[in-house]
């Protein structure tokens, strides 16, 4: 039998009556498959079937409970051990000193917050609200020089090519490395033979210089300003300060956010430079100062009160600081994240 006479019907290719019309029985007129061409099943693997992937577009899958879990556990006690002391010291701020060492330290006895932050402002004529404003002065000027100078030397070095400039930021890298307190000494006797010891300038201008801030504004003004951006505007006919002070400084906002902040806790938290700079108790920052009040406190027992007041008072511009500006980071962070 012939090929033909396999795939027609059985009175003739189109159908029993010559019309075309296949019959009614089912399958009636299709080619028959031969035994080969019947689909394999599939190879028994001794292992699962890998999870679907999620679809394009989708989002990506949530991770396991137990990990979200444990993520949450990690961070509670991190926040429980880094606010503590707050705690501790926002509870004994409300006390009085006979009280603060003769009751439980985490918890009330008899507060009277206002009466107590009325006795740390007003002891010695005010002496706390001056300290405390010369920590503001000194954090944030110092801070504000140091992230602009930072940030102009960090964009030189990431955007224009010159001689040495690899050796310049290789100096500026063994700069991070060297702690302060062992610069304090040097600075001080350089401050004395030019007549700017135990003034304002002598904490102010060491302040302004911050290495890492230079490391930190090279590497993001590299990654965060591109070059073809830069050739545009210059061939619009904008000079190099203005493409720094419209174009550099915005796209590095959260690099910039990140050495202000970091310079100004550095600043806040600086005890031994004003300490070897500063003899006039007037030009003290507030850690300085509540270190005097404590070395008095064995002969006047009112100053460990104060100095537990005035430490909690010292916490507040920080706090303040940290949630203000951390939606630049976020926004830094996500960045970049989705196309447009």
């Amino acid at each position: 039998m012939s090929a033909p006479d396999v795939l027609s019907g059985p009175d003739g290719p189109d159908g029993p009556d010559g019309t075309g019309a296949p019959e009614s029985r089912p399958g009636a007129g299709r080619r028959p498959r031969h035994p080969w061409l019947r689909p394999r099943r599939p190879w028994p693997c001794p292992w699962p079937r890998p999870r679907r992937r999620a679809a394009r577009g989708g989002g990506a899958t949530e991770p396991p409970v137990r990990h979200r879990v444990i993520t949450v556990s990690l961070l509670t006690v991190a926040a429980v051990y880094f606010l503590t002391p707050v705690y501790w010291l926002a509870v004994s701020s409300t006390k009085s000193s006979s009280d603060l060492f003769g009751t439980f330290g985490f918890w009330f006895h008899d507060p009277h917050p206002l009466d107590s932050l009325h006795r740390v402002l007003s002891h010695d004529d005010g002496v706390y609200v001056r300290w405390f404003a010369n920590s503001l002065m000194y954090a944030g000027a110092g801070a504000l020089a140091a992230t602009l100078l930072s940030a102009a030397a960090g964009y030189a070095l990431a955007t224009f090519r010159f001689p040495g400039r690899e050796g310049i930021f290789n100096v500026i890298l063994a700069g991070v490395l060297i702690p302060g307190t062992a610069l304090a000494l040097p600075l001080y006797l350089l401050f004395s033979e030019i007549g700017l010891a135990d003034t304002y300038w002598a904490v102010l201008i060491p302040s302004a210089v911050s290495p890492f801030g230079v490391y930190l504004c090279r590497i993001y003004a590299a990654a965060a300003v591109p070059g073809s951006l830069l050739e545009a505007a210059r061939i619009d006919g904008a000079g190099e300060a203005r493409i720094f002070c419209t174009l550099g400084l915005r796209l590095m906002t959260p690099a910039l956010v990140t050495v202000f902040l970091f310079q100004f806790v550095h600043i806040w938290n600086n005890f031994f430079l004003p300490l070897v700079m500063l003899s006039d108790s007037d030009l003290y920052p507030v850690q300085l100062g509540l270190t005097s009040w404590q070395g008095y406190a064995d002969r006047q027992p009112e100053l460990y009160q104060y100095t537990v007041g005035g430490a909690f008072l010292s916490v507040l511009p920080l706090m303040v600081l940290m949630g203000v500006l951390q939606r630049y980071w976020r926004t830094g962070l996500t960045e970049g994240s989705v196309k447009a």
